[in-house]
């Protein structure tokens, strides 16, 4: 039995909201929005990206079967509706009999079949598809024991999609808004190849469309009159431009080349707060910034007392309080605050005084191997950031101050930075950064599980992953937790990570620009900005 997920309430909100729409007063002649984004993206594959940077353009490229309010809520998307079985493991979703691609042709539901299928199927090489093993036979697909058209996902009819999952899945409305559940255009995808999300080939349904990628400059892209929502729609092109350096993103910022920043100079921090306080927009979100111990091959393989004295030979709360500066909390746990429906864990000294917890980090050097007469000499790796590497110079003194170990700190541009992390042949210590897919803590879980694609620690703990299966077959929602607690109880004790601090959102906006609110998971449609005339 099929019961109705949609409230009506909600649906009345919606069609109340989409009957009295009107554009906002005072609308600049020109909307074009220019974003600060970070590292220059690897791909615009959904299936293949990774990482902040793509995140945000694929948003604004293509829409899953359900979106984000600008507050942060699951609202329909691609779908207009949906009803989930009374076991909680079936959903048939609805698919607006509007829902365009920017070429005309009808969106379907096997369109999104198609999406999914190539996101597990091993020969798409997706770094991300772990993510989806709450659907029927995702995993075993994964591995290459099923073929794809095994997986639990089915088109009805043009409209209406099946969706079947292994055990009740809490999270799913909002899983399905990340790219790796995307549709993308069949055609395309088999007349160009790997070339089908480039310029002037990509076919998106989403309320932009791409016009333009210059490498290390920027990615243009342009409102879409197919998509179902664009009369709703303002901003009519945006501007991402790739720029790794804080320092150099609020030069462009406030010369008048940037509206939004994607983050800002941890030392300017007092400057912003004094010079431009109404336009700094600081908020929590769920994310967590790290080292991560290379697992697979020495100085960390098979030696827990030294990971753990790296980690308690590191001074959180100066970090946060002298460097980032702007309402960072200083992490001992892997799951930040705020998760619904979860306790977060920390690890067994984070109440240590500081003194003793240096002292007990000096006697795990040495049973570790090490000493002042025979210290560590290790490799920290980061990608390009003045934040980043104010940081690891940081942690570089520390280890020295602490430990006697000898660092040496290296700078890689982004892809280069991923694809090493991924091969784990020359990391040793590395930098990393992991924000929430969806408001659950098994998007921080999973990043761990032994075959996941982003695990670049190479952490390999059965009853870890043991505990992860428990956990997504697990339907009650307090047993559940306990069993997600007691696994990042696990990661904490193996020290698999060196977790620094829980992030916060830090961007500049200009005032003239409407419409942004801050959300625990940092995701801003440009479809929902304007610009005021200034």
């Amino acid at each position: 039995m099929l019961k109705q997920l949609v409230l009506p309430l909600f649906i009345c909100l919606l069609a109340a909201s989409q009957a009295s729409f009107a554009k906002p007063d005072n609308l600049a002649d020109k909307q074009v929005l220019r974003r600060g984004n970070g590292s220059e993206v690897q791909t615009l594959d959904p299936h293949k990206a990774e990482g902040v940077p793509a995140s945000n353009i694929l948003r604004d490229l293509y829409e899953g079967l359900t979106i984000e309010a600008p507050d942060g809520k699951v609202i329909p998307g691609a779908a207009e509706s949906w009803e989930i079985s009374e076991d909680g493991k079936v959903y048939l979703f609805h698919i607006r009999k509007n829902a365009r691609w920017s070429n005309g042709d009808p969106v379907t539901a096997g369109d999104f079949v198609y999406g999914l299928r190539r996101s597990v199927d091993p020969a798409t090489g997706s770094q991300y598809s772990q993510i989806l093993a709450p659907i029927l036979n995702a995993e075993d697909i994964i591995a290459g024991d099923k073929p794809v058209e095994q997986l639990g996902v089915e088109a009805i009819d043009d409209k209406t999609l099946r969706i079947t999952l292994k055990a009740s899945t809490p999270y799913l409305l909002g899983l399905l808004n990340h790219s790796t559940t995307y549709p993308v255009h069949k055609g395309s995808v088999e007349e160009h190849g790997d070339q089908f999300s480039r310029p002037g080939k990509l076919i998106s349904n989403g309320a932009y469309v791409l016009k333009e990628w210059k490498v290390q400059s920027q990615i243009t892209v342009e409102r879409n009159p197919m998509y179902w929502d664009n009369d709703k729609t303002i901003i009519e092109k945006v501007i991402f431009l790739p720029i790794e350096e804080s320092s150099a993103e609020l030069k462009r910022y406030r010369a008048g080349e940037l509206d939004i920043s994607g983050g800002i100079p941890a030392n300017q921090y007092g400057w912003i707060m004094k010079n431009l306080p109404g336009e700094l927009h600081v908020a929590p979100t769920l994310g967590t910034y790290y080292y991560g111990f290379n697992l697979t091959r020495p100085p960390f393989k098979d030696n827990l007392k030294l990971r753990q004295a790296l980690s308690m030979a590191v001074d959180r709360e100066i970090l946060t309080e002298k460097i980032t500066k702007a309402g960072e909390i200083p992490a001992f746990g892997w799951v930040p605050p705020g998760v619904n429906n979860y306790n977060s864990q920390q690890l067994d000294y984070a109440d240590m005084p500081k003194a003793e917890r240096i002292k007990k980090a000096q006697q795990l050097y040495q049973e570790a191997g090490y000493s002042k007469g025979n210290p560590l000499t290790l490799e920290i790796r980061y990608n390009t950031s003045e934040n980043h590497k104010k940081i690891a110079i940081a942690i570089s003194a520390m280890w020295k101050k602490n430990l006697g170990i000898r660092t040496k700190l290296i700078n890689e541009e982004w892809k280069v930075f991923l694809e090493n992390r991924k091969q784990k042949k020359l990391t040793q210590a590395f930098r990393g950064g992991w924000i929430g897919d969806y408001n659950d803590a098994f998007t921080f879980a999973e990043l761990m599980q032994s075959a996941h694609g982003i695990n670049d620690s190479g952490y390999n703990n059965p009853q870890y992953d043991k505990l992860l299966q428990q956990a997504a077959n697990e339907s009650d929602l307090e047993k559940r937790r306990g069993i997600m607690q007691a696994a990042e109880r696990m990661l904490l004790q193996d020290h698999t990570i060196m977790p620094l601090y829980f992030y916060v959102t830090k961007h500049l906006i200009k005032p003239y620009v409407k419409g942004y609110q801050p959300n625990i998971l940092d995701h801003t449609y440009s479809k929902n900005l304007w610009i005021t005339k200034h």
